[in-house]
């Protein structure tokens, strides 16, 4: 019988190889999907992301760990096809229109997956109606925008006008990130938080959901 807890140690320290083959043979031994994510690989990413604020790991430790649990999370998701399975929230992202740097928008995308939420990743040079239309199609509850040349951090100001103007504003959280961006900036604009890396847009979507 797997030792599920090993799993949760692979995704902690990036063996994703492992990872993967321990969650193919708990499939494989009749273990249940939701059961895997709930109880070792979201508590494995919330260790990660204490380890990351207690300076124990950096951005290298957090992306090997996202990708381990992606390579495992990858396995469970053909299981899950046409089931309804619970998450945390629904959140969009997305690197605003003429920035095309994906790194850090990326792992926040995989810590949130793997924190529970449902991710609907947009990819990079998203114009602002490209945000307006995926919260329209998605009905997601969190914008997370990325911006990493102050040139383009622009768009993150036209992206929260043209929410408003849809009329989709009080409906969802707006949160910022990247290099460009910054507290005050987020104030200025009118969004809903910063976060200055990964993990504090993990906590920050949970606050938003919470709340």
């Amino acid at each position: 019988m797997v030792d599920l807890e090993q799993l949760s140690q692979a995704i902690i320290t990036g063996k994703e190889k492992t990872a993967k083959e321990l969650t193919g043979q708990a499939l494989a031994e009749g273990s249940v999907p939701e059961h895997i994510i709930n109880n070792y690989m979201i508590p494995a990413m919330e260790e990660v992301g204490a380890r990351f604020e207690r300076n124990e790991f950096y951005l290298p430790e957090m992306l090997i760990a996202a990708r381990a649990m992606q390579g495992a999370l990858s396995l469970l998701k053909q299981q899950l096809v046409g089931k309804e399975v619970p998450t945390v929230g629904k959140v969009v992202v997305g690197t605003v229109q003429g920035d095309l740097h994906d790194i850090g928008k990326n792992l926040v995308a995989m810590m949130l997956e793997g924190s529970g939420f449902e991710v609907l990743d947009l990819g990079v040079d998203v114009p602002p109606d490209g945000f307006v239309e995926a919260i329209q199609s998605s009905s997601a509850q969190i914008i997370g925008m990325s911006a990493l040349l102050s040139t383009t951090m622009i768009k993150m100001r036209v992206t929260i006008q043209a929410l408003r103007e849809a009329g989709l504003r009080d409906q969802v959280k707006v949160m910022i990130g990247g290099a460009a961006a910054s507290q005050r900036y987020a104030e200025e604009i009118g969004a809903d938080g910063y976060a200055s890396n990964a993990y504090g847009a993990v906590t920050l979507a949970k606050k938003f959901i919470a709340s």
